[in-house]
């Protein structure tokens, strides 16, 4: 520990983090002092000692509030990182004393084959192992992960993501390509057929997601590539329940996922996946952690591992045909 960071430890105080925090929050000396229960002077006094601490000054005050700077925007960062990782800590000895030997916290998709599988991989292997799993969007859950209220996120790289300022911010532990598939209840006859063309599925009835999403975009990008107009669906749905729900339910539909979804629906049994020339490359999927240099902890070690390894073979476990074509961005 150099000087500087041994003063920090020596004089700042969790309160000063708390102050930091609520300052960015609420943007006023009264907002934060409602929220901490203190005076204004109070306020003011504890801020001056955190710039102090810092050496530099961390807030612009003015008539619209206060607002920090970016050396502030820094500081802000680590110490809402750091409230979260005191927070998690105390989950962590509730957890053990509870009988867990560990506890994992991992953000995922509402529809993923990979994470599940790997979770059952890990308490395989580490059979204390408590695992917290928070679903939402993708930038949702990075921005949780870097608050430090999760150990790790498995998503798919979006080009959002890859365009915001999130993405650089993260590691990545496993990558996983991705790609549109085709899903048709067992009964239906198509399913015998070795390999078909886009083209040839124009007059089949579909389901399919919203127009703003990813797999829609590549399921036009499918036909229009085999030189034919994509069909309107018989079916727009998001759900994975609605959409395993009226596959199985009507046998003549069929369905455009990413392979996440096509995995999951596939071991949930009644459908099977079509073989579709040439295969539509989706944005990858990726375990992230934090870009910290800082030892992992064992449990999120061995879960890396067993993400690498469902993944890998869930990979090998899809129909893949051999020609590809890839979604651009802009699709």
């Amino acid at each position: 520990m150099d000087a500087k960071t041994d003063h920090l430890v020596r004089k700042l105080r969790l309160r000063h983090l708390e102050l930091l925090v609520a300052l960015a929050d609420v943007s006023t000396m009264r907002g934060a002092a409602a929220r901490l229960h203190l005076s204004q002077p109070a306020i003011s006094k504890m801020l001056g000692e955190v710039e102090e601490c810092f050496g530099a000054r961390l807030f612009e005050r003015g008539h619209q509030g206060i607002h920090a700077n970016a050396l502030g925007h820094g500081a802000i960062y680590r110490a809402r990182a750091v409230l979260h990782e005191l927070a998690r800590a105390t989950e962590d000895v509730d957890a053990m004393r509870g009988g867990a030997t560990a506890v994992l916290r991992v953000g995922a998709p509402s529809v993923t084959a990979t994470v599940p599988a790997a979770i059952a991989r890990l308490r395989e292997r580490l059979p204390g192992t408590a695992v917290h799993v928070r679903e939402g969007r993708v930038q949702e859950l990075f921005q949780r992960l870097l608050d430090g209220e999760l150990d790790c996120v498995f998503g798919a790289i979006t080009p959002q993501l890859q365009s915001g300022d999130l993405l650089p911010r993260v590691r990545p532990e496993v990558v996983l390509d991705d790609a549109l598939c085709v899903l048709v209840a067992q009964a239906n006859s198509l399913g015998a057929r070795r390999r078909l063309r886009w083209a040839e599925l124009r007059g089949a009835a579909w389901v399919v997601p919203p127009r703003e999403t990813l797999v829609r975009q590549a399921f036009m990008t499918a036909f229009l590539n085999d030189g034919v107009t994509p069909p309107e669906p018989v079916v727009e749905a998001m759900s994975s329940v609605t959409v395993g729900a009226v596959l199985r339910l009507d046998a003549s539909l069929l369905c455009a996922v990413r392979r996440e979804q096509a995995v999951d629906e596939i071991a949930r049994g009644g459908v099977r996946q079509l073989a579709v020339e040439p295969v539509i490359a989706l944005p990858s999927f990726g375990l992230f952690t934090r870009s910290e240099r800082v030892e992992q902890p064992a449990v999120l070690q061995a879960f890396v591992q067993a993400v690498r390894e469902v993944g890998g073979r869930a990979a090998r476990g899809t129909q893949m045909a051999p020609r590809r074509a890839r979604v651009s961005p802009a699709a």
